[in-house]
């Protein structure tokens, strides 16, 4: 396959995973959060 392409396909894969490792971090601190507090999910990113 052309380097070029490989490439732009590993950088797109990459922020694919950026932007599901950032929402699975959300996810996880609004249960973290949802435990201690009692705060609905969708209030908590409202504020954010």
């Amino acid at each position: 396959m052309n380097p070029e392409i490989e490439f732009e396909l590993m950088k797109s894969q990459a922020s694919e995973l950026r932007r599901a490792a950032a929402h699975h971090r959300r996810v996880l601190e609004a249960e973290r959060g949802n435990k201690s507090e009692r705060r609905s999910f969708f209030g908590k990113r409202r504020t954010s």
